[in-house]
């Protein structure tokens, strides 16, 4: 039984969403507030974070941070007030894997739900991939540059190890879109640029690099 964690200061929204997902048969935890669900998400084994954005004590774009900071890569959909291009762009760069914005309806977050799962725990091959000078390491989930150990969010681990499968392959936003976060998402492409616009900082040193195509998509190459 997969074990999701509720991080909203609405109760109506809180309990809403704890009642779908206990009937759904998930474990569910819930906190009101940033700091206190903060403590539970990083004492916690949780497979999946529902985070809102506007928190009391510690907003989501800090709860989601300081996990992330700490190596903590659960999959974690943030949830955003409004309709809003900044909104999203912030929750997105603050680490979150994904983002959905209020109102929604239970049937939208239990498939994001399912969706963030499976991508989750999705099984991975006993096997590392090397670059130049980087590594990747699929069963332990974690990126090696030169050496050292570079912490990637799990979307970020997951672009990551798509553009290395397919290096020298110029690749659409539209199919990166439906290969990591699956046919079934409705959300802007753009989410694919932030996470490629994150992911290039942290190869900042590298040999390698993320080109852009212009007019098709990126494309991993090693210099």
């Amino acid at each position: 039984m997969a074990k999701i964690l509720i991080i909203e200061d609405e109760q109506s929204i809180q309990k809403l969403l704890s009642y779908d997902l206990n009937q759904a048969g998930y474990d569910v935890e819930v906190a009101s507030n940033g700091k206190d669900g903060y403590k539970k998400a990083k004492n916690g084994n949780f497979d999946l974070i529902v985070l809102d954005l506007m928190l009391p004590l510690m907003d989501g774009v800090e709860v989601c941070k300081k996990l992330r900071d700490e190596g903590n890569d659960v999959y974690v959909i943030m949830l955003t007030a409004r309709d809003d291009e900044i909104d999203k762009i912030t929750g997105l760069d603050s680490g979150a894997d994904d983002y959905m914005t209020k109102p929604f309806s239970p049937r939208e977050v239990i498939a994001r739900i399912k969706a963030g799962l499976r991508r989750q725990n999705k099984k991975v091959n006993k096997e590392v991939i090397s670059l130049k000078d980087i590594t990747l390491d699929l069963k332990r989930h974690e990126l090696y540059l030169n050496d050292q150990l570079v912490t990637l969010t799990h979307k970020e681990f997951e672009l990551l190890h798509f553009l290395l499968k397919n290096k020298g392959i110029a690749l659409s936003r539209d199919r990166l879109l439906e290969t990591l976060w699956g046919f079934e998402y409705d959300g802007d492409t753009r989410i694919v640029d932030v996470h490629i616009f994150k992911l290039r900082e942290k190869l900042t040193t590298s040999e390698i690099s993320i080109k852009t195509k212009r007019g098709v998509g990126y494309m991993l190459e090693d210099e």
